[in-house]
């Protein structure tokens, strides 16, 4: 298993906001432990030190469903910006969650409603640690 990348200010960002969220129950438990989960697997590195490769808050990602070859792109967002009409997807929700911290070329097996899938990331579009924007 490819071993997770996050920049430190994303996963102390994360955190903070998973703990918001489960005051609020606006998560579960199961997804809160999900993504502690991930986030605890993951190397923590200084935002100027992560890879141009590796999806990070803030990214904006090609991904492709492997069995339909079907392709989208969206942003990754803390849960206040997401707004699905701009294509921007909450960290919390299941499909970021697979992503995050996860390189260009890699393939992840996701559950979806219909059954377990595979998704590859294609591209990063827009990656702010590769930008220099070391602060969103």
């Amino acid at each position: 298993m490819t071993k997770l990348i996050l920049n430190k200010l994303d996963y102390l960002r994360i955190q903070k906001c998973i703990d918001e969220a489960k005051e609020l129950k606006s998560i579960t438990v199961s997804e809160s432990e999900s993504l502690m989960k991930e986030l605890n697997s993951a190397e923590i590195l200084e935002p100027e030190k992560i890879p141009f490769n590796v999806v990070t808050m803030n990214s904006i990602v090609k991904i492709r469903f492997l069995n339909s070859n079907k392709q989208i792109q969206f942003q990754i967002v803390y849960p206040r910006q997401a707004n699905v009409r701009e294509q921007k997807i909450s960290i919390f929700s299941p499909i970021a969650t697979a992503l995050i911290g996860y390189k260009v070329g890699d393939e992840i097996e996701w559950i979806v409603p219909g059954g377990l899938t595979k998704i590859r990331i294609d591209d990063i579009i827009y990656q702010p640690e590769a930008s220099g924007d070391y602060n969103l």
